[in-house]
């Protein structure tokens, strides 16, 4: 349950902490009082959306922390799915507002909206003020049904989903093959031609990288014969001024003295390797010269063949590895188009197949949603009657769509008759506002029990009833309050008496500031407040006594009754 509740620098609230206890634990103050501030900071937690205004003035950040104390073994288990473990036995949620942003935690750790969002499902559950009329729409009715049985609807759920994937797939394949032959033909000739385009080509692997290379070469064939021939005239023994000639003349001139000087002979012997290897580079350049060629018809192929490499590339890939990937893939292309008759027929056995398991496994959802309609149905009855309904009929109307979707083929329509003599008709024909708001707080009070949530929130749940009506939701409330810890915003005195914890919220002026507050009454305290909802601004004595003796009534009816 919600042991711990604080909030700081949201709206009208500067910073409060409030300990709430099991049981029914009711919260009432003036209409503005910042009731909806309270109950919207818990709907943070649930992952309501963020705004910078919702900081406090002149705060730079709003803070909401919820710390729960996890009795319920379900609701641990479900905290353990999601990856989330209780301390001591308890959990705490935290959501900091910062311009615009948040920082959720959960037990100190940093988490994402949905983590914070999916731990905080398994603890409460909050029915805000217009919530019952999302009642009205069929899609609301059928999530309430597989809420409820929801042990084995949520398996059966999960295999339509996948079954509905597969028939998908196979509505897709069929479509894609199913063109006119005319259409197929404009294909099978394109695809013809690029995969002809490709093969004439003749492309090998690393041909256009030897290609450009030999490009370059050819494209600049004049400037590397100049450079040869200065190159083979710098080095060599002809021209009277080459390197070769020089050095050939050193050596001469150096083995005249080597007979003198013993430590010459080394150096002699490396100028003389110098000379060899000078004179064999001589050679060696001068037959390169001798075999070079750059005739303009070989310019022209590798010219010619690389753009057409070139143009291939921009078309299909940008290199021959790609373009040939290509051609391989408009190959079986081309494959499956002549046999697309037998692709057709296939397609259209294989979605014949996904159709019939399809309805298979929704024909077994819609059954064992079928089973749970009559306890869920049987579980409403009882429960309007508790709210004062006392001849009420309601079934649940199943209709099958249309068409299949990845929640089955199931219609639902919930139908009421709340008057003698009247037959069901669909609620948004016949019910009240008042009335809707009874018939939610009934399933709620039912999911409840299914799934063992252990903390429920209900604002202002009371909208719209008053007299015994009035007297039967707060009975209810304590029937609830007895099994579950619930918190309850109300303007109801008949409610409020049923309070094991009453709050006031107030607003008040602090400086030039206005604040809102919260804080636990006691007996005395309490009683006031009920003359306070009873008579409105002036308490009388008359007052008074009747709120003491409505509390008292109120604490009978839950001993005899509710324990």
């Amino acid at each position: 349950m919600l042991i711990h509740l604080h909030v700081k620098n949201l709206a009208l609230i500067e910073d409060i902490e409030v300990e709430f206890g099991p049981g029914l634990n009711i919260l009432t103050g003036e209409t503005g009082a910042g009731k909806s501030v309270l109950l919207g900071s818990m709907q943070l937690i649930l992952g309501g959306r963020t705004a910078r205004d919702m900081i406090r003035t002149g705060a730079s950040s709003a803070l909401v922390e919820l710390l729960f104390q996890v009795e319920n073994k379900k609701a641990e288990a479900a905290l353990n799915s999601l990856g989330v473990f209780t301390e001591e036995g308890q959990v705490l949620l935290s959501r900091k507002i910062t311009d615009g942003r948040s920082i959720n935690k959960i037990n100190g750790e940093t988490c994402t909206v949905g983590q914070m969002k999916a731990a905080a499902e398994c603890l409460l559950d909050i029915h805000g003020q217009h919530e019952h009329q999302s009642l009205l729409y069929q899609d609301k009715q059928l999530e309430i049904l597989d809420a409820y049985g929801r042990e084995k609807i949520r398996p059966a759920k999960e295999t339509v989903r996948q079954s509905y994937r597969e028939y998908q797939k196979c509505m897709k394949a069929l479509k894609e093959l199913d063109t006119d032959e005319e259409q197929r033909n404009r294909e099978k000739a394109f695809l013809e031609f690029e995969i002809s385009e490709i093969e004439k080509a003749h492309l090998l692997l690393g041909e256009d990288e030897e290609l450009e290379t030999l490009y370059r070469k050819l494209n600049n064939g004049k400037l590397i014969l100049e450079t040869l021939q200065s190159v083979h005239s710098l080095t060599g023994y002809d021209s009277g001024q080459g390197a070769g000639e020089a050095v050939g003349t050193g050596v001469r001139e150096l083995s005249r003295v080597t007979e003198y000087d013993t430590q010459l002979e080394s150096m002699a012997e490396t100028l003389q390797e110098i000379d060899g290897l000078l004179n064999d580079f001589n050679r060696e350049l001068s037959s390169y010269v001798e075999d070079l060629s750059f005739d303009d018809e070989t310019f022209y192929e590798t010219e010619k063949r690389l753009d057409q490499i070139n143009g291939l590339k921009a078309k299909y890939g940008r290199t021959i590895e790609d373009i040939l990937e290509y051609q391989n893939t408009q190959q079986q292309k081309l494959e499956k188009l002549a046999r697309h008759e037998e692709n057709f027929l296939e397609a259209q056995r294989n979605l014949k197949k996904a159709e019939e398991q399809l309805e298979k496994d929704s024909y077994v959802l819609s059954e064992i949603r079928k089973d749970y309609s009559k306890t869920l149905t049987e579980k409403i009855i009882e429960g309007l009657r508790d709210l004062n309904f006392l001849d009420v009929k309601f079934r649940i109307d199943f209709q099958r769509k249309q068409e299949f979707t990845d929640n089955g083929y199931d219609s639902i329509e919930y139908e009421i008759s709340t008057n003698p003599g009247e037959s069901v008709k669909p609620l948004g024909r016949i019910v009240s506002g008042g009335e809707l708001s009874r018939i939610m707080l009934a399933i709620k009070a039912i999911l409840a029990d299914r799934d063992q949530i252990e903390t429920l929130i209900f604002d202002e749940i009371d909208t719209g009833i008053s007299g015994r009506t009035a007297q039967k939701v707060s009975e209810k409330m304590a029937v609830i309050g007895s099994c579950h810890q619930v918190l309850c915003i109300t303007h109801l005195p008949q409610i409020a008496a049923m309070a094991d914890t009453h709050f006031e919220i107030e607003k008040h002026q602090k400086e030039s500031e206005t604040i809102t507050e919260i804080h636990p009454l006691g007996e005395k305290e309490a009683v006031r407040e009920l003359a306070r909802l009873l008579g409105g601004a002036e308490i009388t004595d008359a007052v008074l006594k009747n709120a003491m003796e409505m509390k008292e009534l109120a604490q009978v009816h839950k001993n005899t009754r509710v324990k």
